[in-house]
């Protein structure tokens, strides 16, 4: 638990530290990121997933992230994730071999599936920091949803 609370004051330090303007603080109770869900489970009706960028900052960025349905590999290059799961639940697979791995945009790989990597169960309450070069993936069973909020974060130049 102590673990956690570090976790999430830090994401929430990093939240604040890099704000464009000085004296601007942002806030998000958790009735705006219910009505974002809201939106997002719309939005995500024919894929399975949606987000919203919240905020946007000089060295990083807070989302918002809705999925029912699997998300495909990942690695970013040059920035870690934070993960905040706010409801809900889903596998994470870590590290491993992005499978047809492909540039999506400069500095971001995505591919169908990361294979050998490790998978970890993400719960409500649960924080992860996933490593600028890491490969990664959420996996969400039938039936299942997974609401997080994730702070972008430029960790290498």
């Amino acid at each position: 638990m102590a673990r956690m609370m570090t976790a999430v004051a830090m994401a929430a330090g990093l939240m604040c530290s890099g704000a464009v303007a000085a004296d601007l603080a942002e806030h998000h109770t958790a009735s705006d990121l219910a009505k974002t869900t809201e939106g997002l489970k719309a939005k995500a009706a024919k894929t399975g997933s949606a987000s919203e960028t919240l905020a946007e900052y000089t060295s990083h960025r807070t989302v918002l992230s809705y999925r029912a349905a699997n998300g495909g590999a990942e690695v970013h290059t040059h920035v870690a994730d934070i993960f905040y799961i706010v409801h809900g639940k889903a596998s994470l697979v870590t590290e491993g071999k992005v499978e047809n791995g492909h540039e999506e945009k400069p500095d971001e790989i995505r591919g169908s599936a990361v294979t050998g990597g490790k998978t970890m169960l993400l719960t409500a309450g649960d924080v992860v920091h996933i490593p600028a070069g890491v490969p990664h993936q959420i996996l969400v069973s039938k039936g299942d949803e997974i609401v997080y909020f994730v702070v972008k974060v430029t960790e290498k130049e």
